[in-house]
């Protein structure tokens, strides 16, 4: 059968869904209301984004939670609302985002990218052990791709060692642990509204804690230094002005009443790539132990056979079924290093990044007999491929 990049008939012509989807009428009458109020600033009076944190934080499980601009920021806001700063190291998994990273520089704190489970690729409980020293003052599990990290063995580290425990759900919205929602499960919780992920308002992001001195804390990092009783031009902590705005939080707000009818949505897509797949070719990565709930951000699929990567992309892409190839290990970012990051020894990670690709979130709201194409696309361009390096 000849390749649609060799001139062959492609496997999909029809458009993927798009991402973020429009506007719903909830979502068009909460943002109307507050543009038409004037208050569109959170300090301004208005209430759309104490309804968000109020509501996310159920939804989380917790009492608490603060609205930020992006996730990076509510990362950075956590960790230093848990005292991490210069001096201190934070375990991050090599297999994530950079902005994990990059959040712990930014809290002046040294990141120590450790390795990830070599099933899962979620943060390895022994690779955290191995990696402990005593500069260690946090961990930051990621929830991957809207499956939730196996977070016992970690709260487990944390609790004997003294550690704070910040997750990072930035993919997890509505994700749950043994029947426990992510996000709650630490000392804070971080998500992400930025374009792609599964609730949007262009950017944004909210922290949620158990805790509620840690709230104060994280609170006041977002506020300018402030405190919750305090004046408006009283300054007792070095803080910064990190707010979601209400226009923001008018797009949110709406979004939890959909959230969990789209997370079956792709939850059954995922279900019809996972049963269809030819298991010598290519398989799902499997949910991490403990998963009651996947909200399926990314669908991760491991392939098992040698083959060229860029060409595999190509092809893909030419069949009208683009996948993503995924994160580089955070190990081999030299600007990391340069920022001093400590990188322990991460195969796991390596292998990830050669064998693992992902089916974006927006192919996964299509309707599941669209998971068809998935399979056909990616059995065709395995059973065409030059190897490794060829070509």
């Amino acid at each position: 059968m000849t390749l649609a990049i060799d001139g062959g008939t492609p496997v999909r012509t029809d458009p993927w869904p798009s991402w973020p989807p429009p506007m719903d009428d909830a979502q068009r009458a909460l943002v109307t209301a507050v543009l038409d109020s004037g208050q569109w600033g959170a300090t301004q009076g208005g209430k759309a984004c104490s309804d968000l944190v109020a509501a996310f934080a159920r939804r989380s499980g917790v009492e608490h939670g603060v609205a930020v601009g992006n996730a990076t920021l509510g990362l950075f806001a956590a960790l230093r609302g848990l005292g991490v700063g210069p001096g201190d190291e934070v375990i991050v998994p090599a297999y994530t985002f950079v902005a994990t990273a990059t959040a712990v520089l930014l809290a002046g704190a040294t990141p120590v990218i450790a390795d990830v489970d070599a099933t899962d690729l979620h943060l390895s409980a022994p690779a955290v052990a191995a990696a402990l020293t005593p500069r260690t003052a946090a961990l930051v599990p990621v929830h991957l791709a809207g499956s939730p990290a196996d977070m016992d063995p970690l709260n487990a580290i944390a609790a004997r060692h003294g550690l704070a425990v910040v997750e990072d759900a930035a993919q997890a919205h509505g994700a749950t642990y043994r029947d426990r929602p992510v996000g709650g499960l630490g000392d804070a919780g971080v998500y992400s509204f930025q374009s792609s992920k599964a609730m949007t308002a262009g950017e944004g992001g909210l922290v949620v804690c158990r805790a509620g001195e840690v709230h104060e804390a994280v609170w006041s990092v977002c506020n300018v230094g402030r405190t919750l009783d305090g004046a408006w031009y009283g300054h007792p902590r070095v803080g910064w002005n990190l707010r979601l705005t209400e226009i923001q939080a008018a797009l949110l707000l709406p979004w939890l009443d959909r959230l969990d009818d789209e997370i079956d949505r792709r939850n059954a897509f995922a279900a019809a790539v996972a049963r269809d797949l030819p298991p010598e070719w290519a398989s799902v990565v499997p949910q991490p132990p403990g998963t009651t709930r996947d909200s399926r951000h990314l669908l991760m699929l491991r392939v098992h056979v040698p083959f060229d990567r860029a060409f595999l992309l190509a092809a893909m892409a030419a069949e009208g079924v683009p996948l993503d190839g995924g994160y580089p290990p955070l190990g081999t970012m030299p600007a990391l290093a340069e920022a001093g990051a400590r990188t322990e020894p991460c195969p796991a990670a390596e292998a990830a990044a050669r064998d693992v690709l992902w089916v974006r979130q927006a192919m996964l709201m299509d309707d599941p007999a669209g998971a068809a194409h998935v399979v056909e696309a990616l059995t065709k361009v395995l059973a065409s491929r030059p190897g490794p390096g060829s070509g």
